[in-house]
Parts: C-alpha cells; structure tokens; sequence
C-alpha cells in the first residue's frame, strides 16, 4: 500500500494528473499492488482565496508530505498571480524543504513521435539528465545594491558544496550502472571559466569514479553539450549536471524528444518522500477544455512507480506509451490537435496496459 499526496494545481494539472492516475489505476489493478492518494488544493485559486494572506505552501503541509510514498504534482502558475509568488512558494519550497535534491530528467523518443533533428530516431535519442536540484544559483543568495538607481548591483552566488556535488554525483554513477545500457557518465560543466565551482565539480567526479571502474567518464562543457545535443544525441548515456545547466539543457531535451508533451520529471530524495510531475506549465488557455495532452503526466507517473519500487508497473506503462505513440491514432502532441480528448488519450493508454 503506497500513500500518494496528489496536488492537482492550477490550470490544465487537475485534467492530466487524472489520466495520469487512470492509468495508474490500470496498472496496479493488472499487477495487484494497492495505493491511497491523498488530494491537496494548494495553487493559484487557493492563495487568491486566502487574500493572498497564507503562504502557497504551509508548513503543516510539508510535514504530512514528508509521511507520503510520494507526491504527483499537476502544474504551478496563475494567470491573476504574477511570477515569483507561486513558483518559489510551492516548487521550490517543495524542493528545498524536503531536500529533493536529484532533479531526474528522461530524454526519450518514443516511436510515432516525431523529433527536429533530422535522420534521428528511437534508438538515437534515449538517455538521462542527472540535475542537482538543492544548490547553484537557485539557492537564493545574493542581493542589492543601490537598488533603482543608475549605480545598481545585482548579485547571485552560485553554491556548490562538497556534500551536495558528491551525493549528486554519486546518485549518477549509480544510476549509469543500473541502466547497463553504454554505462558512460558525462559530467557537463564549465570548468574553463567557472573554475572554482566547477574544480570541485571535477574533483568529486574524479574521486567518487574510482569507485565505479566499470563506468565510462567523458566530460562535456555545457555549450558543447547542446551542440551534441542535436548533432549526435546518441553519444548521451547519462549526463549529471549543476542546476542551472541542469535547467537549460533538458529544455532542449525536451524537444528534442517531441516536446513539452511527452517530457516528464522526478525531483528524488532517494531516502525520502520523492515529488514527480509532468514539466509543462499550467497552460490557463486549455483549463477545462478536455484538450490537454496529458501524456507528460502519464510519464511522470511511470516514473513515480518506477521509485517506489513497482518496475513492472513503471514497464507496462512505458510500453503502452510506445504502443499508443506508434499507433497512429495520436495525431499531434500539441493541445487542441490530437485528434482525442484528454480523458480519450488517458483512456487509451490505459487499455494498452
């Protein structure tokens, strides 16, 4: 029995993470595992509710994630709430109060789905990003000088402890050796220009390797990685990363992979409660329309059973997406031009399970 917290959120989440649960459902009724979900309202409607007086993302609320198997979490972001306020209230929040600091990120084509670059395919485009998700410049220190005026400076340290870049790291090596696929790590960095932060970087990459001969090492600085990217993503196995490299490069990922659709994250504690969602953002436009792709959702979801342990489940849907994708019958990965409905798409992906 696993105690899932499921935050539905604002805009278009509600309608994915409920095809992402139908065919968890699915899943779990073939394989005869058991699961509770336990719904939370926090987002956009409820912190305007509030009179914008409560926080996103109360305190109480981390304490009970942090009794949870796992947390589904739809999308963040309010058209009548500006940026700033939901984002860091609840995502990073959730990030930095539970210490989720593996921000995991498949690049995978599926079959049926068509990529930018030309001449490549599934068996081209298939490998992992390994974000640290806890440090870097998104930890927030930095500030203001003489604000406003024509003499401002704006500062934002980038933050890499050893503790952090080793653990980061070693999680990578681990799972370059659990994929058994090319077992090669890529560390992307910067250490030409960036070379305090990224010396460490190299050094606990060095040093934690030893500990894995079997694992290939290569290094890759960032702007080459997403030149490689494109022109030959089939070099990639696992790539580890700092944050901020780690958020630009799977962007690129993610289209490389056929979009916004079909791209799905985890952000692990690999001790703890670990949150997984869809990385597309609320989409107001598409809010109760039944037009939301929802297969990004349904992703997230494989790979939330994937960490709890139910590896056949995690394969039953990964198979049912490559079933569905290459069926034909899924037009287009956009909203709106699917050529099915939201709740339609859920439906058949949870009869190929």
């Amino acid at each position: 029995m696993y105690n899932i917290a499921v935050v539905p959120g604002d805009g278009i989440g509600p309608e994915v993470l409920r095809e992402g649960l139908k065919v968890v459902r699915a899943a779990a009724e073939k394989l005869g595992f058991d699961y509770e979900t336990v719904e939370y309202d926090f987002g956009g409607d409820r912190y305007l509710a509030a009179g914008g007086k409560e926080e996103p993302l109360p305190d109480w609320a981390i304490s009970e994630f942090r009794d949870m198997d796992a947390i589904f979490l739809g999308a963040v972001g309010h058209p009548d709430i500006p940026p700033g306020v939901l984002e860091p209230g609840i995502l990073l929040k959730l990030r930095f109060s539970l210490d989720l600091y593996i921000n995991l990120r498949p690049i995978k084509l599926y079959p049926g789905v068509e990529t930018p670059i030309k001449d490549k395919g599934p068996d081209d485009i298939d490998f992992i990003v390994v974000r640290e998700n806890t440090e870097g410049l998104y930890a927030g220190i930095g500030g203001f000088l003489k604000k406003g005026t024509p003499d401002e400076v704006a500062v934002q340290e980038m933050v890499n402890t050893r503790k952090g870049v080793e653990r980061c790291i070693r999680y990578a090596y681990e799972l370059t050796r659990q994929r058994n696929k090319e077992k090669k790590l890529t560390l992307c960095d910067k250490a030409n220009v960036l070379i305090y932060a990224h010396d460490l970087w190299r050094r606990a990459f060095n040093e934690v390797g030893e500990e894995y001969p079997d694992v290939k090492k290569e290094y890759a600085f960032v702007d080459a990685t997403t030149m490689w990217m494109v022109k030959n993503p089939e070099w990639f196995d696992v790539i580890v990363t700092c944050n901020m490299f780690g958020d630009i490069i799977t962007d690129l990922g993610a289209m490389i992979q056929g979009g916004m659709g079909i791209a799905a994250s985890g952000n692990i504690n690999p001790d703890s409660v670990s949150m997984f969602e869809p990385i597309h953002g609320s989409a107001p436009k598409y809010a109760g329309t039944n037009k939301a792709n929802p297969l990004a959702a349904i992703c997230a979801a494989g790979m939330m059973l994937e960490h709890l342990g139910e590896k056949e489940a995690a394969k039953l849907i990964d198979n049912a997406l490559a079933a569905a994708l290459s069926s034909g019958k899924i037009k287009d990965l956009s909203a709106g031009k699917m050529g099915m409905s939201t709740s339609e798409v859920g439906d058949f992906v949870a009869e190929m399970i």
